[in-house]
Parts: structure tokens; C-alpha cells; sequence
């Protein structure tokens, strides 16, 4: 059911009216609805517009105990790693950068990033999104509303288990391999990113 106030241009577009629209019938002049079919059809809409703005509550509500608990566990870890003798230069210089970005991009997209994208991205081929001082660019990758919850979804997971498990990796590497950590760093930092970079190719690929 699309949002009501899209009800009229579609209606509109399909040259059908909006009850007509709303009861998926063609309706003549023999075949007119009385008043209480067309307040049942218009009440079921309300209802189903409203339903659905809960199921939005409820699922922007989720992410925001997620997003906390993320932030309580990296706080935990920071502590741990501080308990076993890690300075805060350590931290800082090694990781506090990954975490910052992962999130703060990881924040944006969880709830700040619009759940629908305008109408002219499906109906134009683009690879560009702005909002504000974020912006996501994909060569190759068409944002459209069949692959963008998708990748949202894709952003929340990535960036918010990667800043979760990174102070896990970086207190191993250090602690059992740390040769590998001084001269892989960058890579290990990175992989996160690549992994999510991957995802999107394969979301796009498959919701063209």
C-alpha cells in the first residue's frame, strides 16, 4: 500500500480514479459505490498507512538500542584494553579513528538517512547520494527504492559489527601476532570497508 499522499498522481498516471485505485476495479456508471464502500475502502488506507508508521517506529526505536548497546560495548572494550596496559596513545594512534567513523557514518544511516529515496532516482539512472555533509557515490551501483533498504540494512550491519569487533582484533593481533599488525594495519582497517563496498556491488547487481 503506498504512502496516501501519493494515492492521487498515481491514480492520476494510471487514469483511473482514486477509488477505483484503492479497490483494484474499474468502476462504471451501473457499478457506482454507495458511501459506506467508499469509507470502508478510505478508513482500510488510513489504517494501513498507520500500521505501517508504527512497524517505522518500532524499527527506528530498535536501532536506537542497537546503536547504544554498540557504543556500550566499543566503551567496554576501550576499558579492557586500558586494564591490560594499552595507553591511550595506543588506542588513539591505532584505532580510535576506525571507530569514530564507523560510528558516526554508522549513526547517520541508522537514523538520519532517509527510509525512501525521491522518485527521480528510479526513474534516472544514479549513482550519487547527498544528504547534508554525507555523501555515497558508486560507479557502477544505481540507488533506487528496490536496492536502497537493502543498503541501508547493508550500512547498519557493517559499520556497527565492525566498530564493535575492531578493539577485539586489534587487543589479538597485538597480543599473539603483533608483527602482523605493524605491517598489516591498513589492511586490517580497511577489510571492513571492502567487505561492505562488495555487499553493495552484490545488492546492486541484484536489485537493478
Amino acid at each position: 500500500m503506498p504512502d496516501v499522499a501519493l494515492l492521487p498522481p498515481l491514480a492520476n498516471i494510471l487514469e483511473v480514479t482514486v477509488t477505483e485505485l484503492l479497490s483494484s476495479q474499474k468502476i462504471n456508471e451501473t457499478g457506482k459505490m454507495n458511501m459506506q464502500e467508499v469509507e470502508k475502502l478510505v478508513s482500510g488506507t488510513i489504517h494501513l498507512s498507520e500500521k505501517e508508521q508504527r512497524k517505522l517506529k518500532k524499527h527506528r526505536q530498535n536501532r536506537i538500542y542497537i546503536y547504544l548497546s554498540c557504543i556500550c560495548i566499543v566503551l567496554l572494550e576501550f576499558t579492557f584494553l586500558r586494564f591490560h596496559g594499552y595507553s591511550r596513545k595506543d588506542i588513539t594512534d591505532n584505532i580510535l579513528t576506525f571507530e569514530i567513523l564507523c560510528l558516526l557514518f554508522g549513526g547517520w544511516i541508522c537514523f538520519f538517512a532517509k527510509e525512501k529515496l525521491p522518485t527521480y532516482y528510479d526513474e534516472n539512472k544514479i549513482h550519487t547520494y547527498s544528504d547534508g555533509i554525507f555523501r555515497m557515490n558508486m560507479i557502477g551501483i544505481n540507488f533506487n527504492n528496490k536496492n536502497w533498504p537493502y543498503i541501508l540494512r547493508s550500512g547498519r550491519f557493517f559499520l556497527l559489527i565492525s566498530a564493535v569487533l575492531m578493539p577485539i582484533l586489534y587487543f589479538l593481533f597485538t597480543t599473539f601476532l603483533p608483527s602482523i599488525w605493524i605491517t598489516a594495519k591498513g589492511y586490517i582497517l580497511s577489510a571492513p570497508y571492502i567487505l561492505w563496498l562488495i555487499d553493495l556491488i552484490l545488492i546492486g547487481k541484484h536489485y537493478k
